[in-house]
């Protein structure tokens, strides 16, 4: 990426000698003609060659590249933060915006899921139900009740519901057990517990533990007979005695109010609890819809955990705050991807992740091309990849951004730039503040000059993503997360100025000379190894495509009395297909030797999270260790390749009888 625009720069400045020549070879002659002194000609010759030299042709040439781009991302900007600031102002809240919304075409569908679906009129209905019924129990504004279903259309109409009594509601990942699902409902104080019949099993596991917490047990209308787990309410049933009428007597929420809580992925110790306003609920789907060019006649495929922002807020948002119908799907099926988007007519379509990749590695079918869907929304599409998909898929547009559930760092891919996640303008950025500043890679700690502030990164230099906190912009605040002391350490002050604070997004850019952005690593991702840097991310994309897309996580790992950390990947090769020897050739071809895993873990099944990134934590911590697992692993020997690590090798390596 790097060599090729530093190529395009070379060819600049070869066609700017060209025309500086002329120019002085004009200036002169006609100066001659006009004067005919030999020091008025020098010094226009000198004023001429000044005005065109050093910087400044340089940003011409890029203003010359980007002012398309700039001038539709400044627009989209504007836009989203003028109707925020607007309806900031109204008092809008997702319940006021959505019963807008829900009257402008109220026998619209909704939300769809296989062949059953709701209207807008008969999610408000639902809703409504749900409001009567849980203030009849008593729960009172503040208070927070966990939602633990699994993706049905009713899911987003009861914390909607819950939101019409200002009771905000924690969306528990479903795929959380035992201690790590106590935890969740604890930090955030929960009140109660609404879960759906398939989760019963995982309640019933910690029940002894949270005796003290009503439970209300929710049947999906196409399992209405399945067993109530006991001491629970059953919900579905006793819905349906409640008024469909809005709630009354309940005190107006604020833009600026929590309206739910979202888990993040827990990559770094126990999820933690962010808090999602109102105002936020409105921008994140806004911007995205503004962004797209899209229109409440779209309908949106979400296949996405509604847990989760992407699929809860993004997805699910397009509906309750845009007027789409949305497409939902209890779990995501790469097989069937394009056949639903087809089936329902759908012109967007979500990813995130590595869902892309599973994509590709489909067999080739008559679905691939037989779909309406001209932009794919998300993140974690890899560069790798990229231009592969769009050609297979005939996706006219990608809009690639990054964010965080909690964030204010916000990028757009506006323009399909292959790999990019966004971009800044590079002659107006301060009209957003976000800045990259230099870090060390391993530990993730900025670095300060001799004044105590945060050193900005240039072109192609890696740096740690600020954005700035602004209380009084919606687009800039940061409301933290239910733990106090969590939002504190996410915070970074005196970057550039004296009490100034940013958001710490714990991700590595690299900025080019356009202003694009690009992933680089999250800290702590990135190991030392042989004097070098390693980015995790870029060798897991190497290694993926070296072993036709199946998932691949790099990692390093400590080696008793050796400098840096080794190299690790697990490949997950359920079929046990693997061919190591021609593994080990590709890899020799495709990465510098510092690069190269030392060792190789085959995992007999994929290492994904319920967001579709690839999990870490535990394989960093087993390492190589062959007492701590039973997946075979292999060591790469400096003279014959990729070795089976036995017992007495491990033994050696721990011991430095191997040189490494």
């Amino acid at each position: 990426m790097t060599g090729k625009i530093e190529v395009r720069f070379e060819e600049a400045e070869k066609r700017k000698g060209v025309i500086l020549t002329l120019i002085a070879v004009t200036i002169t002659f006609l100066s001659w003609l006009a004067y005919g002194h030999p020091l008025v000609m020098a010094l226009l010759v000198m004023l001429a060659v000044y005005l065109m030299t050093g910087d400044r042709y340089q940003w011409i040439y890029i203003w010359r590249k980007t002012y398309k781009r700039d001038m539709i991302g400044l627009r989209v900007l504007l836009e989203t933060m003028f109707r925020i600031w607007v309806w900031e102002r109204r008092g809008i809240t997702v319940v006021t915006r959505w019963a807008e919304v829900a009257k402008i075409n109220p026998d619209k569908k909704a939300f769809v899921m296989n062949d059953r679906f709701l209207t807008f009129r008969q999610g408000d209905e639902f809703s409504n139900r749900i409001a009567w019924y849980f203030k009849r129990q008593g729960f009172k504004a503040g208070e927070v009740i966990a939602l633990f279903m699994e993706t049905q259309p009713e899911y987003v109409f009861i914390w909607l519901g819950l939101a019409k009594i200002r009771v905000t509601s924690a969306l528990v990942n479903t795929n959380l057990r035992g201690i790590q699902l106590i935890y969740c409902l604890k930090i955030a104080g929960c009140k109660a517990v609404i879960f759906g019949d398939e989760m019963a099993d995982a309640i019933k596991e910690i029940q002894h533990e949270i005796s003290d917490i009503p439970l209300f047990q929710f049947n999906s209308p196409d399992r209405l007979n399945a067993p109530i787990l006991q001491d629970t309410s059953p919900l579905a049933t006793e819905l349906a005695e409640m008024s469909t009428d809005a709630c009354a007597d309940v005190d107006v929420a604020k833009p600026r109010d929590t309206l739910m809580y979202i888990y993040t992925s827990g990559t770094t110790g126990f999820p933690k609890a962010a808090i999602i306003t109102n105002i936020r609920y409105l921008l994140i789907p806004l911007g995205v819809h503004t962004s797209a060019r899209l229109t409440s006649a779209d309908v949106i495929y979400d296949p996405l955990p509604l847990h989760h922002t992407a699929g809860g807020v993004l997805g699910a948002g397009q509906g309750l705050v845009l007027g789409c119908t949305v497409v939902l799907r209890k779990k995501f099926s790469a097989s069937n991807y394009w056949s639903d988007a087809a089936k329902h007519g759908c012109t967007v379509a979500q990813y995130i992740g590595e869902i892309c990749r599973y994509l590709l590695a489909v067999p080739k079918g008559g679905h691939d091309r037989a779909h309406n869907v001209k932009v794919i929304v998300g993140n974690g599409l890899r560069p790798q990849i990229w231009q592969e998909f769009v050609d297979r898929f005939g996706v006219e547009r990608v809009l690639e951004f990054y964010g965080a559930t909690e964030g204010n760092s916000n990028l757009v891919n506006l323009d399909s730039k292959v790999g990019a996640i966004g971009f800044l303008s590079r002659l107006v950025s301060s009209i957003y503040p976000l800045t990259l500043v230099k870090c060390d890679e391993i530990t993730g700690e900025i670095l300060r000059d001799e004044n105590g502030r945060c050193i900005t990164c240039g072109p192609h230099e890696p740096g740690l993503l600020l954005g700035k906190i602004d209380p009084k912009k919606a687009i800039l605040t940061f409301s933290g997360y239910a733990d106090k002391t969590a939002s504190e350490k996410k915070m970074v002050r005196h970057v550039k100025v004296e009490n100034d604070c940013y958001f710490n997004t714990g991700d590595i850019l690299v900025m080019d000379h356009y202003g694009y952005f690009y992933f680089k690593d999250r800290t702590g991702d990135t190991f030392r190894w042989r004097g070098e840097n390693v980015s995790t991310a870029e060798v897991e994309g190497v290694i993926s495509n070296l072993v036709g897309l199946k998932d691949a996580v790099v990692y390093g790992v400590s080696i008793p009395n050796v400098e840096g950390k080794a190299g690790m990947a697990a490949i997950a090769d359920p079929d046990r297909n693997l061919d190591i020897l021609d593994f080990y050739k590709s890899i020799t071809s495709s990465l510098p030797v510092y690069s190269r895993p030392v060792f190789l873990r085959i995992l007999p099944e994929s290492p994904l999270t319920a967001t579709f990134k690839l999990k870490k934590k535990e394989l960093i911590k087993q390492g190589y260790n062959l007492s701590l697992h039973n997946d075979p692993i292999y060591y790469l020997d400096l003279k014959t390749g990729y070795v089976p690590l036995t017992e007495k090798l491990y033994d050696d390596i721990v011991k430095g009888n191997v040189r490494l």
